[in-house]
């Protein structure tokens, strides 16, 4: 097998050598830079890197085995599609209590207990973008939400129906990491097992 080959010296034989970073562009939400890298050829040269910041996800489950989904029009490829509620983490703020702000803020209902499911990055061949995912297993309806515009249209989505909107392009942005999660979901729509997977591609 392949994998029984691999050593410690052969995989750092393959590790990229970082030599430093310089930054070209930074604001609250994104930060470009320029990383003096190494690759194993020997070929030093400068490597565009995003960095953006941390984001919490929610997949907030009901009892009907459906999950609450935003219906949104993204500019910045001019689509519409399903995904999950989630945001950037403020400074001071634990995962939980992000993902649980910003399924209120984004759809009016508060999640109940959220757990940690995983953690992964998205684009992590130039995109620094740690994003950790969150699924509860109750929610609550406490209003409108504050920000209409935000929210676009709330509903529940029956968790059986999720692949097929997929694989029809109409489930997208946050709602990828879904990937990530259909595995860990009994067909009940309840947690399979909790904790975090550590850094995964999705």
């Amino acid at each position: 097998m392949a994998d029984e080959a691999l050593t410690d010296e052969t995989l750092e034989s393959a590790r990229w050598k970082v030599f430093g970073e310089r930054t070209l562009y930074d604001n609250p939400w994104v930060r470009l830079v320029k990383v003096d890298v190494e690759p194993p050829n020997g070929k030093r040269f400068e490597h565009h890197v995003v960095r953006l910041q941390r984001v919490a996800i929610a997949a907030v489950m009901d009892d009907a085995d459906r999950v609450l989904m935003l219906w949104r029009h993204r500019f910045v490829t001019d689509e519409w599609g399903w995904e999950l509620q989630g945001g950037i983490v403020d400074p001071g703020e634990e995962g939980p209590a992000s993902a649980a702000r910003e399924v209120e803020e984004e759809t009016g209902w508060r999640p109940g207990p959220l757990t940690d499911l995983l953690t992964f990055q998205p684009m992590i061949g130039m995109v620094d973008s740690p994003h950790e995912l969150y699924v509860a297993n109750s929610a609550t309806r406490i209003g409108e939400p504050p920000d209409p515009e935000e929210a676009g249209r709330v509903d529940w989505v029956p968790l059986g129906s999720v692949m097929e909107l997929m694989a029809e392009g109409r489930f997208w942005a946050l709602g990828r990491s879904w990937l990530c999660c259909t595995s860990w979901l009994t067909g009940s729509g309840r947690l399979r097992r909790p904790g975090s997977l550590g850094v995964v591609a999705a």
